[in-house]
């Protein structure tokens, strides 16, 4: 059963005012949309992930995505309701089996809840993220001055009602052929429009967490709950000796030198210890755990493999990564040429910004292996912060 998830970009809110689209401010260091992005790829039933965004955004977006491998996005409508349309259409050449529909600024939805709607489709045409309505709900009086303070007219009931989350998902044909037939109808969202097709949506338990940034006070919180928890410190050790070969992998670069290294996987030795300082941060072993070096399947694999897997356990944490800061050890190749082009590659692979990413190398003056050229060693260290847990 085939998995895209729309995001929907393209809208210019108000109530989060800023020199760019709040989509694209941002959070932590990092855009907010980034985050959304991430939440979405990062699950396994998703196999793809179309954003539909405003015309005048390419150039914001491509800074904001840089590095995640979405599909190529595509230009929004005049409002929500047309953009996913939109969406819906240009996808019917692939007619995935069902689609997801998420805003592009709720950036903490979980792989629990993204699970949890995508079940619901097994029996249902569409389903939605929802949590009851626990507050006292008031209705104003409609015929209050302008100026004058508001008046309560009733208490309205909040038996059955729910409040409603993205991602919501449905399947795709019932969803496509619904914003078709009612195409410029004012609706609220997605599943608004499959009910109004006569067809069933079902509420899944959605997440407190899941939160939507659309105001100055819901960027503040949302900033202070990134903030709060605690920073975790692993530290990271590689090494691989030469031997036959044309260049060398540090760094996910291929370096041209006289010789190669030795190793199961392609012997990155600055990728190895990068992934073992990220598993040591959050207490996860170490590479060997993970991929040993006895399993045929990691024979000559590409160490991003490795770095990803680490940056995906951390994320399932709720944690996020603060730096990198990597030490090459070798007499030769030169590694000065290749640094820049080494922290662009590491921070597409773990989806940080590169100011993030730090990457020196130095020599050990001709002592030990390194200094008689038998070899390259890399340490690293890495600083996460995770929600905290006694």
């Amino acid at each position: 059963m085939t998995c895209i998830a729309l995001i929907v970009a393209a809208g210019r809110g108000t109530r989060l005012p800023g020199d760019v689209p709040k989509q694209y401010r941002m959070l932590d260091g990092v855009p907010i949309i980034r985050r959304s992005l991430m939440a979405l790829l990062d699950h396994p039933g998703i196999d793809a992930v179309l954003p539909v965004i405003a015309r005048d955004d390419w150039t914001l977006f491509a800074d904001a995505a840089n590095g995640l491998g979405t599909l190529p996005p595509i230009d929004g409508g005049a409002t929500r309701q047309e953009s996913v349309r939109l969406g819906l259409e240009h996808l019917a050449l692939q007619a995935p089996d069902i689609v997801l529909v998420h805003d592009a600024v709720r950036p903490f939805a979980d792989r629990d809840l993204i699970a949890r709607v995508v079940a619901a489709l097994a029996d249902h045409a569409g389903a939605v993220p929802a949590l009851p309505v626990t507050d006292t709900l008031k209705r104003e009086t409609a015929s209050a001055p302008a100026k004058a303070p508001r008046l309560v007219d009733t208490t309205v009931a909040r038996d059955g009602l729910w409040r409603v989350q993205t991602p919501q998902g449905f399947r795709y044909a019932d969803l496509l052929a619904a914003h078709r037939r009612f195409q410029g109808a004012e609706l609220t969202d997605d599943a608004a429009v499959l009910e109004k097709a006569g067809l069933p949506v079902a509420l899944v338990p959605g997440s407190d967490e899941n939160v939507k940034v659309t105001t100055p006070e819901d960027l503040r919180q949302a900033e202070r709950r990134l903030a709060t928890g605690e920073t975790r410190t692993g530290f990271g050790f590689d090494v691989h000796r030469f031997g036959p070969g044309d260049h060398v992998v540090i760094g996910g670069i291929k370096i041209p030198f006289t010789q190669g290294l030795e190793g199961h996987s392609d012997a990155d030795v600055g990728l190895h210890a990068l992934t073992d300082a990220l598993l040591g941060a959050i207490g996860a072993g170490d590479i060997g755990v993970h991929f040993p070096p006895t399993d045929a399947r990691w024979r000559g694999a590409s160490s991003d493999i490795f770095l990803r897997h680490a940056g995906e356990l951390i994320r399932e944490r709720r944690g996020a990564i603060v730096n990198l800061d990597l030490t090459v050890i070798c007499e030769q190749p030169r590694m000065g040429p290749h640094r820049p082009a080494i922290i662009a590659r590491i921070s597409d692979i773990i989806g940080i910004s590169p100011n993030r990413v730090s990457i020196k190398a130095t020599t050990t003056e001709r002592l030990g292996f390194t200094g008689r050229g038998e070899g390259i060693a890399a340490q690293a260290v890495a600083n996460v912060r995770l929600p905290f847990q006694d």
